[in-house]
């Protein structure tokens, strides 16, 4: 078995009273598209300025190809292309021309530099927008030209905070097409931060991040298996009821008390709806029935819904 592409061990970051990251481990293999999946504040982009080498490691490791983002960060930048999550393209130049100038960066000229920028254009389909003023682009093809920078100088692995933001459905489902092709095609390894849902499920693997902290790590189904069975919340007619109780004591079932509802996972949970709102009828308000989610993992794990954390960080 190869080498991991990306390794994060035991790392934590601090913003002086708030911890942002708690040691927090995993591997990231060769030629896979990792997620890191949680609501805004909950220590995705502090991870990523960690691995892209601008921010430093305060305690614990992480190296990317075998190469210490401590010990070795001018290595690193060498091997990683980078797409953050604020705009890095020149507006006020050409989607040429901003590619000219992220080549010479990385010290690209000539017959090489002009080869790599037209096989970005094609491969991006970007060739006819080549003598366009970047600011008059839309949001996605913006978005395009952010990735045909990171990748003209060819690297192993491609990190992308929140590479969505601003773009609509459309041109997000062709962003994540294009990453699965260079994944498939140039075994290149991409790790991606996100707080959508949808996104997270187009990954090889993810894993949740909450308060700083690594609270699940998998496939979107293994993640989505683990919750074991089907989900069930059920609001209750009053308020602070003891009705979480009730429910628990009579079907024998474990039950967690989500923003004032009662959570349930049951296998052939439909069969438990049915003899649950036979026995309170005048107890339960409403009842939410379906397969699990991402988000139920996530309150699994956490004991709150996925954007409660962030409403709260906000606060």
């Amino acid at each position: 078995m190869s080498d991991p592409a990306l390794v994060v061990e035991g790392v934590s970051f601090r913003y002086g009273d708030r911890q942002a990251l708690n040691r927090v481990t995993f591997e990231v293999q060769p030629g896979e598209i990792f997620g890191l999946l949680g609501p805004n504040g909950g220590g995705k982009t502090t991870l990523f300025r960690i691995l892209s080498t601008t921010l430093p490691v305060q305690e614990g490791k992480a190296s990317l190809a075998g190469l210490d983002v401590a010990s070795s960060p001018d290595a690193v930048r060498r091997i990683i292309g980078v797409t953050f999550q604020s705009p890095s393209i020149d507006p006020k130049l050409t989607v040429g021309e901003n590619l000219t100038y992220q080549g010479h960066l990385y010290g690209l000229k000539g017959g090489t530099l002009k080869h790599r920028t037209k096989e970005l254009l094609k491969r991006l389909g970007l060739s006819d927008r080549r003598s366009d003023i970047a600011e008059k682009l839309s949001g996605g093809l913006k978005r395009r030209v952010e990735i045909a920078k990171s990748l003209l100088h060819e690297p192993r692995i491609l990190l992308l905070d929140e590479p969505s933001t601003g773009l609509d459905p459309g041109a997000r489902h062709d962003l994540w097409r294009y990453l699965s092709q260079l994944r498939d095609e140039s075994g290149v390894t991409v790790m991606v931060t996100t707080h959508l849902m949808e996104e997270a499920e187009r990954c090889d693997r993810l894993g949740l991040l909450s308060k700083g902290e690594l609270v699940a790590l998998g496939t979107p189904d293994d993640l989505r298996s683990s919750v074991g069975g089907d989900c069930i919340t059920v609001q209750p007619a009053v308020p602070e009821s003891d009705l979480a109780t009730r429910i628990r004591e009579r079907f024998n079932v474990e039950v967690q008390e989500v923003d004032g509802a009662v959570r349930v996972e049951r296998e052939q949970g439909h069969e438990l709806v049915r003899d649950l709102v036979a026995a309170f009828p005048n107890d339960v308000k409403s009842v939410a029935f379906g397969k699990p989610t991402l988000e139920d993992v996530f309150i699994r794990k956490t004991g709150h819904r996925f954007w409660d954390e962030e409403t709260s960080d906000e606060k």
